[in-house]
């Protein structure tokens, strides 16, 4: 099946390995592994630098192998969950950052394009969140609004 925004076909990517149990490098327990995720959530942590954060510098894997459940699930089930999901951030802030972009150049079509692209990404994402409840039924996205969104 053909990209949506290019002329050509995508290339497949890796995949996890399939774990069901702890690899036996792993010393930390559940309960370690938990408090260690709310520890870095309160320091500013993304779910996904969270798990980076886990992987690169405690070696643990995969968390969902350890607890059976995901980060964000543990941060919302500790009151440190995300307004926006992670996905529909990072477009906000590439948006965001374009915008002001083609504010000082406003000749610059190809990445004007790049900000029309992005903005049609993340009304879609949008619509599926507003479908799952993970967004308010009148949810909408404003370019004009969106600074106020931008985390750091």
């Amino acid at each position: 099946m053909a990209r949506m925004h290019a002329r050509k076909k995508g290339v497949s990517g890796s995949t996890k390995p399939h774990r069901s149990e702890v690899p036996e490098w792993v010393t930390m327990g559940a309960k370690e592994v938990e408090e260690l995720i709310v520890k870095l959530g309160k320091e500013g942590h993304s779910p996904s630098k969270i798990g980076l954060i886990l992987r690169d510098q405690y070696g643990i894997p995969d968390v969902r192998v350890i607890l059976n459940t995901k980060i964000t699930k543990v941060l919302e089930k500790n009151d440190m969950g995300l307004k926006l999901p992670e996905d529909m951030q990072s477009l906000i802030n590439k948006a965001v950052s374009l915008n002001s972009h083609c504010e000082k150049h406003n000749h610059d079509k190809h990445n004007m394009r790049a900000k029309l692209l992005i903005e049609s990404k993340i009304r879609r994402l949008a619509k599926y969140y507003i479908g799952t409840k993970k967004l308010p039924a009148d949810w909408r996205y404003d370019a004009k609004n969106a600074r106020l969104l931008v985390t750091k």
